[in-house]
């Protein structure tokens, strides 16, 4: 199934995200979509956190918001129910979650199958949920990243789209790792959303193939081989 919707007539495919936070990885979707060459635009910027700074960036770009305060509206189906009518409204073909910190309803993951993508900051499947460059520091492994994929109704778990890996540095804390993952969320989310947009992206059961793209032929090493002495004589 391809990641476009049948509205293929539109020259820009309509997106809605969802945040909680600060926005960040918002951020980095409104300075894409405001290039004259990217094919999608945002309809929607819909968080569960008034006064949530992604509203506020929202809100300078000029981009329509909606608050639904997941403390005032009671169930977890009545949020998403009424999350899912601003998407409809607004016509979202595909939605981002970016920093969403709530879980959805099978429900509403049914009605945005393939049309529902997340961001998370770890190379999925490991360390799936919160804390994980924390887990990912003290498991002692020697690359952490970022996974873009598509969402089901388990928690980050879902057809991977894109990975970037990130190599964890001796010396490193929570902080400085996250640093270098963030900045790499910021270059692949919006890549994977044109690519979503231009109609290349394919979900084949578990798989996700990518039209006119290909694994790197590199292969990298962390830490790096060394010469050793006797070799240098």
């Amino acid at each position: 199934m391809s990641g476009k919707t049948s509205n293929q007539a539109s020259p820009r495919m309509a997106v809605a995200v969802l945040a909680s936070g600060r926005g960040s990885n918002l951020q980095a979707l409104i300075d894409a979509c405001a290039k004259l060459d990217f094919p999608a635009r945002i309809v929607l910027v819909l968080s569960n956190v008034p006064g949530a700074q992604a509203l506020r960036r929202a809100e300078q770009a000029g981009l329509a918001t909606a608050v639904i305060d997941h403390k005032q509206i009671g169930s977890r189906e009545a949020f998403d129910k009424a999350a899912q009518e601003q998407l409809v409204a607004a016509g979202a073909e595909l939605v981002c979650l970016a920093g969403f910190m709530r879980i959805l309803t099978p429900g509403f993951v049914a009605a945005f199958r393939d049309r529902l993508i997340n961001i998370h900051p770890s190379l999925l499947p490991a360390f799936p949920g919160l804390h994980t460059h924390e887990r990912a520091i003290a498991s002692g492994v020697r690359f952490a990243g970022c996974t873009v994929h598509y969402v089901r109704s388990e928690v980050d778990v879902g057809p991977i789209i894109a990975q970037v890996a990130v190599p964890v540095q001796i010396g490193d804390t929570a902080d400085t790792l996250a640093t270098r993952v963030t900045s790499s969320e910021h270059h692949i989310y919006p890549q994977v959303v044109r690519w979503i947009a231009e109609g290349r992206v394919h979900v084949q059961g578990a798989r996700v193939t990518i039209d006119g793209a290909a694994a790197p032929a590199a292969v990298y090493f962390n830490p790096q081989p060394t010469i050793s002495v006797s070799a240098k004589k």
